[in-house]
């Protein structure tokens, strides 16, 4: 008899841990979630009683539900009174409102609104009602009277089921009592069931149980995942997970080497081996997943293997069964990627090899010199630059047999141990490491009596410079100050980036302090239109901050040896016939033993030749739209922007990839190119990948306080930074931790918009990832001769959020690869000098063009430099006059001669209105623009010999420019009227 009473307690003890959930349905947006939220539970009222009670078992994830408001609605959308909530927590709430007959009434739970920007908003939950205690109290009387239907989400991707239901803290409880004596329980789970929540079991594992199997299905050559959940029953240090081969019965092998686990094993953004440990709280889960990509040769069968799951010297084996089917995947799944097929992209190496990239050319090495596209490079026999030249002419058209130096003398250190002394160094085993057609690497030591300097140095074909310099203290030992000093050629100085100054002409003094809480300053630009130098001041420690708004959450980190304690600083004037730049560090000591690391980085400039031609042939639409129309515009590259319906979702454009390549074919068809928006800065919450990028903890998304759109605070929790959210879509974007395994994803899934879609570029809206991504999605997007058009907008960093910073300092080791510049927001086109247009936005000193954005630019300003506003941006901004114009006078071919050149053939008496010259055979055409304080008249001044016009022949005209410009006839090129911030197009002929 009390074995019958025992067995009937255990099966009511196992029926209520298994009671059903209620029903968890679509409500396919029949209510306004910007007022209601995007939750709901639907009731059934079929009584009398002037009192409706409900008790809901909704399983929310969400903490302290008691600190939100509750709205009750009819059938109609009307509001009725609520007599308040008893009992109100997770896992369920007795509520209690005043019905108005019998019928369906509806319980929002999550209600919203949104203040703030509308895109950066905050999600402020409504907050309860003052409860009239009378009321509740005479309410409470009521019996449950009210049926619950079931939970609703606004839709589906609001959804909170299955895996985030919670599991009630009995449930949890008996787990935990059922393995008391273990320090964790796996729960194997399918991929199609991302793990979501940390803090919580889902009530489905309640349902499922711990198993020790874990049963599959793939196909041959698929990318295959599935996921091992660990629930901490104690604090978890080190979780791993070990596997040998998945094997048949009858002796089939799939390897171990196709087999890995995200979270502990993989391959850096820079392809170097990664190892993370992975601890885990008691209490929390942690989703492990496991990659298996399944060899095409793989014979059907099932395949079993062990994976070993090992924590605080405990382990548990889990049998995975994975059966493989007949069907072979031709593209690894990765055209499904919702079933996770995708997750081995972020331990890719593709693009990884340092092949040179067009219109680079491999580099050659006579001696110590190396020679680039333009430029050459000696070394000193201390490893430092012994002189850096550049072969570019004034115009940047062209190459020049004549050098320009960049250098006055070698670079070079001073370790100072009084003011007045210093270390003696000698360099030995000076030796070329490796001579490869995109890198030369070099070695050598320097040795004085207290220090010994290890130097590895290496030149990239595009003229990037890397120095690893290792100092270790031979002696204790004591400095006044080390001194890294840039003696520059005066005559290649003429304009400065970089340390708090805008692009302009150079100051005869520049005096700069590290301040890392505040600036994101570490680099200076300092060089001609043909020759400079760009360098930055790091150590091994470095990592890339946050930029774009959000640089004070993850700033520089002071560089151990340069900033010294806040003691170092830069300054840069003029001594002698040189211009030197001083790096300084301050007093300093080192103890025996002691190593620091004095890394910079060099980028050569200009990068290459400008190209013109690609300039007036690509003319950009930056708008979706009309393919017909576009055409018709005149544009020849469309750019597709997010929030658009063939790229919805902000840099994740692999849902409606189909739309995007009908329209992309039906594009080419018409002779129309087009680009799409596509970064890593932040990530679209509709990446199915989400949940598994969350399980690698910080790596991919970025640390931070969450909020943000509601969507994000219902299913992240917390421990993020909200980032651009489109209102029109409720598309919200989380922000990129920044260099991460998410950039082997975004390699890989360009490579797969090149060859599966056929986008032509890409337009990148600034950049959250270095030179070694930027230089791999270049190879991939020009793959067998694809266009692989980039282009970047910046808006200015120069601002408290961007840790006021220059776009163009913060973006220039990517401007090798770039095609076009658009900078962009925040530039001032109507008050900057002609300097910092010439520096900071047009991008001639490094072999660019670009175009304008703010306020629709300065058309007649932008012209000297070759420059328009972008068509589609907005209603102004309609470059097609001037894209007219150039048609007609023929601009293609042409040679196009700068203002900043003293060989440029028209010039004006005025200094303050700059002329370009566009020169063809036969005809030239004049560009001027004025920065002259009012309307003003000029005499133009034409070496007609450099034109190779005869001046008693010519003729000089201003053509009709709609929206520019008036016809006129200036026969002598005197008294040319020009207004005020404005300009002329003059046609010599």
């Amino acid at each position: 008899m009390k074995f019958r009473l025992f067995l009937l307690l255990c099966l009511f003890w196992q029926v209520s841990l298994n009671a059903q959930i209620l029903k968890y349905s679509n409500g396919n947006h029949a209510w306004n979630s910007n007022s209601l939220g995007n939750h709901r539970v639907v009731l059934q009222f079929a009584g009398t009683s002037k009192i409706a009670h409900a008790k809901i078992d909704w399983r929310r994830r969400d903490e302290h539900p008691e600190t939100k408001g509750i709205i009750v609605q009819d059938a109609n959308g009307k509001n009725v009174a609520v007599f308040g909530a008893d009992k109100l927590n997770r896992e369920s709430a007795d509520i209690y409102f005043e019905p108005n007959g019998a019928g369906k009434y509806y319980v929002y739970y999550l209600a919203y609104k949104n203040e703030g920007r509308s895109n950066y908003p905050k999600g402020v939950y409504l907050k309860p009602k003052p409860v009239d205690q009378n009321w509740l109290n005479e309410a409470k009387r009521t019996a449950v009277n009210t049926s619950v239907l079931e939970v609703q989400s606004v839709d589906a991707f609001n959804s909170f089921y299955p895996m985030e239901v919670i599991a009630t803290a009995k449930e949890t409880a008996a787990i935990k009592n059922k393995y008391a004596t273990e320090a964790f329980v796996v729960f194997p789970e399918d991929r199609m069931f991302p793990i979501k929540m940390q803090g919580d079991l889902p009530y489905r594992w309640i349902q499922k149980g711990a198993a020790s199997t874990f049963v599959g299905a793939a196909s041959k050559g698929e990318n295959y995942a599935f996921q091992l959940g660990v629930f901490a029953l104690k604090d978890l240090n080190n979780v791993t997970v070990s596997f040998d081969d998945l094997k048949t019965a009858n002796g089939k092998v799939i390897s171990s080497k196709f087999i890995n686990c995200l979270n502990t094993k993989g391959t850096s953004y820079d392809n170097k081996p990664l190892v993370e440990v992975v601890n885990v709280a008691s209490g929390k889960v942690q989703p492990m997943w496991i990659t298996i990509d399944i060899p095409k040769t793989t014979t059907a069968g099932v395949y079993t293997g062990n994976f070993v799951v090992k924590a605080n010297g405990k382990s548990k084996i889990i049998v995975a069964k994975i059966t493989v089917v007949n069907q072979v995947l031709a593209d690894a799944g990765v055209g499904t990627p919702d079933k996770q097929t995708r997750l081995t992209w972020l331990n890719s190496t593709l693009a990884q090899a340092n092949t040179v990239v067009a219109p680079y050319t491999p580099l050659t090495v006579q001696g110590n010199i190396i020679s680039l596209l333009g430029r050459k490079f000696e070394i000193n026999p201390d490893g430092f630059p012994k002189q850096i030249q550049t072969f570019f002419n004034a115009e940047m058209t062209a190459y020049t047999d004549k050098p320009n130096n960049i250098l006055a003398e070698p670079i070079h250190f001073h370790f100072f141990n009084t003011p007045k002394t210093q270390e003696k160094f000698v360099a030995t085993n000076f030796q070329m490491t490796s001579k490869e057609a995109g890198t030369v690497k070099w070695t050598v030591t320097n040795t004085s009596e207290n220090l010994k300097m290890d130097l590895e140095g290496a030149l990239e074909f595009d003229g990037y410079v890397h120095y690893v310099v290792k100092v270790t203290a031979l002696k204790d030992v004591d400095f006044s100050n080390v001194d890294f000093h840039i003696p520059f050629d005066k005559g290649s100085t003429k304009y400065l980036m970089g340390l708090g100054e805008k692009g302009g002409l150079r100051p005869d003094t520049v005096k700069w302090k590290w301040d890392v809480a505040n600036k994101n300053q570490d680099a200076v630009w300092i060089g001609n239109v043909n020759a400079g130098l760009y360098y930055n001041l790091r150590d091994e420690r470095y990592v890339r901050p946050l930029n774009t708004n959000f640089y004070l959450q993850k700033p520089l980190l002071l560089p151990k040896s340069w900033g010294n304690e806040d003691k170092g600083g830069i300054q840069i004037n003029v001594k002698g016939s040189s211009m030197l730049a001083d790096n300084f560090t301050g007093a300093r000591s080192m103890k025996k033993g002691d190593v620091l690391y004095y890394n910079f980085n060099l980028l050569i400039t200009p990068f290459h030749l400008l190209n013109t031609d690609f300039q007036w042939d690509n003319r950009f639409y930056h708008k979706y739209g009309d393919l017909d129309a576009i055409k018709a515009t005149g544009a020849s590259v469309v750019n597709i922007h997010h929030a658009t319906p063939i790229n919805p979702w902000i840099n994740y454009p692999f849902i409606e990839w189909k739309k995007m390549k009908d329209y992309i074919d039906n594009a080419h068809s018409k002779g129309l190119k087009v680009k799409i928006y596509n970064t890593v800065r932040e990530l679209s919450n509709h990446a199915y990948e989400w949940p598994a990028l969350r399980s690698l903890g910080t790596e991919v998304y970025s640390p931070g306080k969450g909020g943000g759109f509601s969507w994000l605070q219902e299913h992240l929790d917390s421990n993020y930074i909200a980032a651009w959210f489109v209102p029109e879509i409720k598309d919200a974007a989380v922000i990129n931790s920044g260099m991460n395994r998410w950039h082997n994803y975004y390699v890989e899934g360009m490579n797969w918009l090149v060859n599966n879609v056929g986008i032509d570029g890409v337009y990148l809206d600034d950049v959250a990832f270095d030179r070694v991504t930027m230089k791999r999605i270049k190879r991939v997007l020009t793959q067998n001769n694809h266009p692989g058009i980039i282009d970047l907008h910046s808006a200015n960093q120069y601002n408290k959020s961007d840790g006021f910073n220059n776009s163009a300092i913060l973006y220039m080791e990517h401007f090798p690869y770039l095609n076009r510049l658009w900078f962009g927001e925040y530039f001032d086109y109507q008050k900057n000098n002609p300097d910092f247009f010439l520096t900071e936005v047009s991008g001639i000193p490094f072999g660019l063009m670009g175009e304008m954005l703010q306020d629709d630019g300065n058309p007649w300003r932008g012209m000297i430099y070759g420059m328009t506003s972008r068509l589609g941006w907005s209603e102004k901004s309609d470059p097609r006059p001037l894209w007219k114009a150039w048609d007609n006078f023929g601009i293609k071919g042409s040679e196009m001669i700068g203002y900043w050149s003293e060989n440029c053939p028209a010039k004006t008496d005025n200094p303050k209105v700059l002329a370009t010259v566009y020169k063809k055979q036969g005809k030239t055409m004049v560009a001027l623009a004025s920065w002259a304080e009012g309307d003003t008249k000029v005499n133009l001044a034409i070496d007609w010999a450099k034109l190779g016009l005869d001046a008693a022949k010519v003729k000089i005209t201003a053509p009709a420019i709609d929206k520019f410009q008036t016809a006129g006839s200036y026969t002598d090129g005197k008294s040319i009227p020009v207004e005020k911030g404005k300009g002329l197009i003059l046609i010599v002929e």
